[in-house]
């Protein structure tokens, strides 16, 4: 009975920190959210089966790892430099026809892993490949070149077939109000160019200013 009490306890304070910090998919936990969920399981699970451990130090030791999730989630979703350290960021693995053998070693991630990861996309040939990008959740996005991209139901449509211009890599110059030089200098753009294009408008007043390789610029500002 001790056990069954304990358990219906833990449930309900797990199902509330769950709550507090957002829902996310298992694939899509960044290193720090599968840290912290590991951590709290095992505090419930030892809390449940360990009799002989008062009750309420386990609530206090979930409430406290719940409480400081909250609060790193909160500090993430309001600074982009602290989501860069506890998420990362991006890393390009393949790029310009090539693979990017030092961004591979720094992620510990090796050739074969990213053409199997490529397989899985649905891209079996890498001179398909126009870019591969291992996300922060450990998942790896892949985009093939403009000539080997699926044809769209809007392609159809609008009989686009040989002529449209198809999807590309999008150069995201401004993100979350944070000029990224190193993308502006990749987009073949310059900081004047910005300036004008904005036309007084304050970086910090834009939620993102991404360019792709179409010369397309999609700008979203801040509410």
């Amino acid at each position: 009975m001790k056990i069954v009490i304990r358990s219906l306890v833990m449930l309900i304070i797990l199902f509330i920190i769950i709550k507090l910090l957002g829902k996310k998919q298992i694939k899509n936990l960044t290193l720090y959210d599968y840290i912290i969920s590991i951590t709290i399981g095992s505090v419930a699970a030892d809390t449940i089966i360990s009799l002989d451990t008062p009750l309420y130090n386990g609530i206090i030791a979930l409430l406290v790892f719940g409480f400081i999730g909250y609060i790193i989630s909160l500090l993430s979703y309001n600074n982009h430099s602290v989501e860069k350290i506890m998420d990362g960021e991006p890393i390009v693995l393949f790029e310009n026809n090539n693979f990017n053998y030092s961004n591979l070693e720094k992620a510990k991630i090796s050739v074969a892993k990213v053409l199997e990861e490529c397989r899985l996309k649905d891209c079996f040939d890498i001179n398909e490949l126009d870019c591969a990008i291992l996300e922060p959740s450990g998942d790896i996005s892949i985009l093939l070149k403009e000539n080997n991209q699926p044809i769209t139901n809007n392609d159809i449509k609008k009989n686009l077939k040989n002529n449209s211009k198809k999807q590309s890599l999008n150069y995201l110059i401004i993100v979350d109000g944070i000029l990224n030089l190193e993308e502006l200098k990749k987009s073949k753009k310059t900081k004047t160019w910005l300036t004008k294009y904005l036309k007084g408008k304050n970086i910090e007043d834009i939620s993102l200013l991404s360019i792709d390789k179409n010369n397309k610029v999609t700008i979203f500002n801040k509410r």
